[in-house]
């Protein structure tokens, strides 16, 4: 069986769980705050930054925090969970398919999981400045290149951070704490986004590039910028580790 057709079978298995309806009510809750409050944007001119940019970086620091990565933990112990409460695991195992494949294939659906409410949350930011905008009288909504090249940028670099949560699915089994700890490990990415190690903690990614985009949208704003180097290699190191030692545990406590 090809890799492709493991990750389509993978998404057939999730197609009637709750793991949709999880990024939908993300995507929906993260913007009624800002439509709510769209009328404060007009005072962050003080440190330079239009209404619109403000309305939209704001949304999606909020969501690079904890809304993102919280429902990723969420979809990621669902994910595990569904083929553990149906023992059916023990017949993926079964299959004439290498356990590491399975489980990149796995963790292929994760990822694709956070392009989809990524791809929601752009959705419902037009949605939400076209509301704003005929509230207040004063046009939200930004070009969709410049929209959807943020949204790229905190994708890819959610990357290292689905890694670490897969390992911690793959590795603990009881839902609850592996869901405790990745919630856990999301609140320091606020303290670590300022200090000069942000990059050997992957929760901080998502925060600390929308962060760093902030300062370059607001005249008056500091922030640290995004360099490539120590991040890429420090990225990349921490991703193949963390899948190398979800792939060699991959169903080692089915197989006992």
């Amino acid at each position: 069986m090809s890799f492709l057709s493991l990750v389509r079978v993978e998404h057939q298995k999730v197609r009637r769980s709750k793991i949709f309806l999880i990024l939908i009510l993300a995507a929906v809750i993260l913007w009624i705050p800002s439509v709510l409050n769209a009328d404060l944007n007009f005072g962050m001119q003080a440190v330079g930054i239009s209404p619109e940019n403000n309305f939209f970086i704001q949304g999606f620091m909020a969501m690079a925090w904890f809304l993102f990565p919280a429902a990723m933990v969420v979809i990621t112990v669902l994910q595990t969970q569904t083929e553990r409460n149906d023992h059916g695991i023990l017949k993926m195992l079964s299959l004439p398919v290498g356990t590491a494949k399975l489980c990149m294939a796995k963790f292929a659906v994760l990822v694709s999981f956070s392009a989809v409410q990524i791809l929601m949350s752009v959705g419902m930011y037009y949605i939400s400045a076209a509301a704003a905008s005929h509230t207040q009288g004063y046009a939200f909504c930004l070009p969709p290149l410049f929209v959807f090249k943020e949204a790229c940028m905190m994708w890819a670099s959610a990357i290292p951070m689905l890694a670490f949560f897969w390992l911690l699915a793959v590795c603990i089994r009881t839902p609850v704490f592996s869901i405790g700890i990745g919630l856990a490990s999301i609140v320091p990415s606020v303290l670590m986004i300022n200090t000069k190690v942000w990059f050997a903690y992957p929760m901080a990614y998502p925060f600390f590039v929308t962060a760093s985009e902030y300062g370059k949208l607001a005249a008056n704003l500091e922030t640290a910028p995004v360099r490539l180097v120590p991040w890429l290699p420090a990225a990349a190191l921490i991703t193949a580790v963390c899948l190398i030692i979800s792939c060699l545990c991959f169903g080692q406590a089915e197989r006992r």
